[in-house]
């Protein structure tokens, strides 16, 4: 059985955001109309929009409240889905690829809408930078700008070049790459937090320390089991991303659950800062195992790198993210670092979302791929919505949802060891 955790991980994020008491865990049994199991982005926003409509939700989290992938991640809000659109008119066809463009526009204006009306401190601050590892990527970049703004009427991406990008993100290590000022980056916890406020001031009853064990049907409800308690829901939400183990196997086979790392060096000198990111834009790489790293409020330097596939983390956090640190700014490398932290996110073999219904009154919404700040809270949302009545958002995800990973769950694993190694070859060497 997992082990429940009280606490945060030594996070950033944990310790700049507020410390909050823990809300009680189930007991007994209780009724609702819907019962959410994950607070995180995906749970949390559901909740939301359907305690709006007049719902009552219970919403139950094994650890604490954005304990997961919500409170851990990068914090970068990127434009679009995970997969470009040049994929996707390839892939499902020019009219669910504009579909798909118009659902992450919405997903960008539901953020702001939720962090603005709820008040919501999350440090967002404005402007993505996406960087070329390869010098024949740069035309790429640039041309996807163009496509951008020619077939979706989106204009905010710009081109940089090689002078350009190394003034803006203080490394030479990069060719080009392009701004998207429609982007931009937040501290997560702190998001997650304000989510849950709002939640709860909507009348969604929240129970953290409080691990689903078990679902099943029973008069025409579901029966959502934690061994201390029971929630009787018309409805059930699984919005536990990488954390599905156990409850829905068959997502569980779609949804594969990989570790990255993160750490955080000590406060810079503003003129250091200046001279790293002088913008304050967040930036990531076009490695496929990707670097991401951004410049905190306090102005510490976030930087994300490595993955690995294996249960556990690292033994030693900082020199492992370090090493990747090192690779785009080493005169960094003997920076302090004030902390280091990994997670677990929830990838699908199409990097697309995977959002089901898996039984009557069942629904699931995982496997982000790392583009979870915009698409989980949005998904949660196209989830509420589907149970009350408005599937259209849910049906074209469905419809897109991603096959099981190859070798079924007892060799899916190895498989992707062997996947991710032959793309960390691929970055390094081609």
């Amino acid at each position: 059985m997992t082990e429940i955790a009280h606490a945060h991980a030594p996070s950033y994020y944990a310790t700049s955001a507020e410390d909050r008491p823990v809300r009680p865990a189930l007991a007994g049994t209780i009724q609702a109309d819907v019962a959410i199991v994950g607070g995180g982005f995906t749970g949390l926003n559901a909740a939301i929009t359907l305690a709006e409509a007049g719902r009552s939700v219970v919403l139950i989290e094994q650890n604490r409240i954005g304990w997961g992938a919500s409170g851990r991640n990068g914090g970068q809000l990127h434009s679009g889905q995970r997969r470009d659109q040049a994929y996707l008119e390839k892939q499902y066809g020019l009219d669910t690829a504009r579909r798909l463009w118009t659902f992450a526009e919405e997903a960008k204006a539901l953020l702001h809408d939720r962090v603005q009306r709820f008040g919501i401190d999350c440090d967002w601050t404005e402007g993505l930078i996406h960087a070329a590892h390869k010098e024949r990527f740069v035309a790429e970049e640039w041309d996807y700008a163009e496509k951008l703004a020619r077939d979706y009427g989106y204009d905010a991406v710009t081109p940089l070049d090689r002078a350009q990008l190394t003034t803006a993100i203080g490394t030479k290590r990069y060719y080009g790459g392009v701004r998207d000022g429609g982007a931009g980056h937040l501290h997560p916890l702190k998001l997650a937090q304000g989510l849950a406020d709002a939640a709860e001031a909507a009348g969604v009853v929240l129970h953290e320390a409080t691990r689903a064990v078990s679902l099943r049907h029973e008069g025409g409800r579901v029966l959502v089991g934690s061994g201390q308690g029971e929630i009787d829901a018309g409805s059930v939400l699984l919005a536990g991303n990488g954390y599905l183990a156990g409850l829905d196997r068959d997502s569980e086979a779609r949804v594969m659950p990989i570790n990255n790392y993160i750490l955080t060096t000590e406060p810079l000198s503003r003129e250091a800062a200046d001279h790293l990111i002088p913008g304050r834009e967040a930036v990531s790489d076009s490695r496929f195992v990707v670097y991401y790293w951004r410049l905190t409020r306090d102005l510490r330097l976030l930087f994300g790198g490595g993955e690995t596939y294996r249960r556990g983390f690292p033994p030693d956090l900082r020199a492992f993210v370090r090493s990747h640190l090192s690779n785009v700014y080493p005169q960094l490398a003997t920076a302090p670092v004030s902390h280091a932290w990994g997670g677990t996110l929830g990838v699908t073999t199409s990097r697309m979302p995977c959002l089901r219904r898996t039984a009557p009154g069942v629904y699931v919404a995982a496997g982000f791929s790392g583009h979870g700040v915009a698409m989980a809270g949005f998904c949660g949302h196209a989830a509420a919505c589907a149970m009350l009545g408005d599937d259209e958002r849910f049906d074209v995800f469905e419809k897109l949802s991603p096959p099981k990973f190859p070798g079924g769950r007892a060799f899916r694993w190895p498989i992707l060891v062997l996947a991710m190694s032959w793309f960390a070859l691929r970055d390094r060497l081609w």
